[in-house]
């Protein structure tokens, strides 16, 4: 299912897979039949993802704020989240993909850690495509976690306060066993970030679809990618400076 990279592919992919109840709304259907067609999305991005030779596809699922949506389809959403974690992972696995859930999991019901656990563990020696799901995530919690952390170490007196540094947070941020993000996606036409992976997002390339997210199948994901493999990419240097190392 994986493929060799190419040097212009992104290693890593973001996605905020946003327009799930706008769509379900457009076809005269309830937003849990617009989660669920979203799941035909999901799977068809994670099959082109690995085709293409992305190293890492993060997918926004569950943000921390969702929890204050109507309380029907927080329920529904989770047992849409129960049912890929006991489905699905199996694919997952028999295509050599690696599954990591970051957010916060202790808003989960007992059941869910359980199996987020179970599925983290049967595809943790995978060396396909990492599939990292962003499930009761915000990207300030992310950092405030990474900067609890760093502060318990110094009151254990293992790190100074002078050793934090970018590369302290960095390596203690929620993915910080992926590469940097190198693409963000969002569908629907809406174009912010809604706090999703806000250190990890500092120098990627955003792409908005105007797309409903289960409109949005593989070759929407190709065109995306077609359009970051023309974007030049400076992280603060000049053109000259760019042309200057590649000769």
């Amino acid at each position: 299912m994986t493929s060799p990279q190419s040097p212009k592919v992104p290693r890593h992919v973001a996605i905020i897979m946003d327009g799930n109840n706008r769509w379900a709304r457009s076809h005269g259907l309830s937003g849990v039949r617009g989660h669920r067609a979203g799941v035909e999305s999901v799977r068809a991005v994670i099959r082109r993802a690995a085709e293409r030779g992305v190293e890492t596809l993060t997918l926004f699922a569950f943000s921390s704020e969702n929890w204050q949506r109507p309380a029907g389809e927080v329920n529904a959403l989770m047992e849409l989240f129960l049912m890929a974690l006991k489905r699905e992972v199996k694919k997952l696995h028999q295509h050599d993909i690696r599954l990591t859930i970051i957010g916060e999991r202790e808003g989960f019901s007992t059941t869910i850690q359980q199996h987020i656990a179970r599925a983290e563990e049967l595809t943790r020696a995978n060396q396909g495509l990492h599939l990292m799901i962003a499930a009761n995530y915000g990207g300030r919690w992310d950092i405030a976690m990474a900067a609890r952390r760093l502060a318990a170490r110094v009151e254990a007196g293992e790190l100074t306060p002078e050793e934090i540094d970018e590369q302290a947070l960095d390596d203690d941020i929620g993915q910080a066993s992926a590469p940097p993000v190198d693409l963000c996606i969002r569908t629907s036409g809406e174009q912010r970030i809604s706090n999703f992976l806000l250190w990890q997002l500092t120098y990627s390339e955003l792409y908005f679809s105007p797309l409903m997210w289960p409109d949005f199948g593989a070759e929407a994901f190709d065109e995306a990618i077609d359009d970051f493999c023309q974007r030049e990419r400076r992280f603060g240097l000049t053109r000259e400076q760019i042309e200057a190392h590649g000769a």
